[in-house]
């Protein structure tokens, strides 16, 4: 498939042609061309996509059970989340940073 961002895409506004480059919003990174002149941004749209996705799972609440699994405890992360990352297979078995925020709130980091 052919990628809309290999193109020559001109500013809407001021009709430059514009640069590829790469923005962070929370932590997302998106592709996006910037118009050298007026400074307009035009992002990926599959990436504004992905964002959206991230920002409906991260507004989503899951409640999930706690189980005893030998001495510790063991909470499972709903598949939507794992989906999301689109690491799955990479992930199971690999270790993850828990930290202890504050009363009541834990914290679990993916590599």
């Amino acid at each position: 498939m052919i990628d809309i961002f290999d193109n020559t895409i001109l500013c809407k506004k001021c009709k430059t042609a514009m640069k590829k480059a790469k923005i962070n919003r929370n932590g997302f990174l998106f592709r996006v061309m910037i118009c050298p002149k007026c400074n307009e941004k035009l992002i990926h749209p599959l990436d504004e996509q992905e964002y959206h996705k991230f920002i409906n799972l991260k507004n989503r609440e899951f409640k999930v059970k706690m189980r005893i699994v030998g001495n510790s405890y063991t909470v499972s992360i709903p598949k939507q989340i794992v989906s999301f990352m689109h690491e799955q297979e990479r992930m199971m078995d690999n270790v993850v940073k828990l930290c202890f925020e504050k009363m009541g709130r834990l914290s679990l980091d993916f590599y």
